[in-house]
C-alpha cells in the first residue's frame, strides 16, 4: 500500500454519479493543500514534472490526489502500478489499452479508468457550481447561439446550474473525444440539446472531427451535484 499523504483524505470508492458504468473503476480524494508537506510527491512515490514543481502549493496538492486516484485505480482495474505522465498536448498519457479521465476542483480529485476494450473514451470532469452572476456573464463564451435560446427558457433559478453543467459536460466531452480524433475543438463545436435534473445530459457535435464523429452526431453523458460542485461524465463505449 502507497504511502498517502496527509494533504489527501482516504481514497473513496463511492459511485457518485446516476448509472453506473460496468467495468470501470472511479476513485476519489479531498485534498487540503495548506496541509501539503515537503516530501509529499518522494513519499507517495510520485514524480512531479517541472511545470509541478515550479508551481504553487494549490496546482502541486491537487496534481498528487489526482494521480493517486489514478494510480490506485489503475491497479485495481488491472494490478498496474503506474501513474499517467503529463502528455504534450497536457492530458495524461494512458498505458496503451487504457481508457481514462482525471478532474478536480476546489478540494477534490478523482479518476476513472476502464479498458479500451469495453470504452474507448471515459471523461470525466469536476466543477464547482458557478455563483448566477458569473454564469450570466460567462453564458455567452460557453453556450452555442441555440443553447442561449433554450437557456431564456428556463427558470432564472436553474441558469447557474445550467451554465456550469454545459460547461463541464463539454469539457467531458472534449477528454472522452480528443484521444479517439486527435483534434482539438471548442465550446462552439457542441451543444447541450437536453438535459434532466435526475442527471442525464444528451450532446451533440456541430463539427466534423473524423469520418465517424460528425457533425449531428449524438452522445450521452451525466452529471451530479453535491456539495457545491458538478461532476458530469462522458463515456463511449466500444
Amino acid at each position: 500500500m502507497t504511502h498517502l499523504p496527509a494533504c489527501c483524505t482516504p481514497l473513496d470508492a463511492h459511485w457518485p454519479l446516476p448509472a453506473p458504468l460496468p467495468g470501470t473503476v472511479l476513485l476519489s480524494t479531498r485534498f487540503d493543500p495548506a496541509l501539503l508537506a515537503e516530501g509529499d510527491f518522494q513519499r507517495s512515490a510520485v514524480l512531479p514534472p517541472p511545470s509541478i514543481q515550479r508551481s504553487v502549493a494549490k496546482r502541486q496538492a491537487e496534481f498528487l490526489a489526482g494521480r493517486l486516484c489514478a494510480r490506485a485505480a489503475l491497479q485495481q482495474l488491472d494490478q498496474l502500478d503506474c501513474i499517467p505522465a503529463i502528455g504534450d498536448d497536457r492530458a495524461p498519457v494512458w498505458p496503451g489499452h487504457i481508457s481514462g479521465s482525471i478532474t478536480h476542483s476546489t478540494g477534490h480529485a478523482a479518476a476513472i479508468v476502464g479498458h479500451k476494450a469495453q470504452w474507448r473514451g471515459l471523461g470525466m470532469d469536476l466543477e464547482n457550481v458557478m455563483p448566477l452572476d458569473r454564469a450570466e456573464r460567462l453564458a455567452g463564451e460557453i453556450l452555442t447561439a441555440d443553447e442561449l435560446k433554450r437557456m431564456a427558457e428556463v427558470p432564472r433559478e436553474q441558469i447557474a446550474l445550467l451554465v456550469t453543467l454545459t460547461f463541464s459536460v463539454k469539457e467531458s466531452l472534449f477528454k472522452a473525444l480528443y484521444p479517439i480524433v486527435q483534434k482539438r475543438f471548442y465550446f462552439e463545436h457542441a451543444e447541450v440539446v437536453e438535459w434532466n435534473e435526475s442527471g442525464a445530459v444528451r450532446l451533440r457535435l456541430l463539427t466534423d472531427l473524423s469520418s465517424e464523429w460528425c457533425y449531428g452526431k449524438e452522445l450521452v453523458g451525466q452529471f451530479v451535484v453535491a456539495d457545491g460542485q458538478l461532476l458530469s461524465l462522458v463515456a463511449i463505449g466500444a
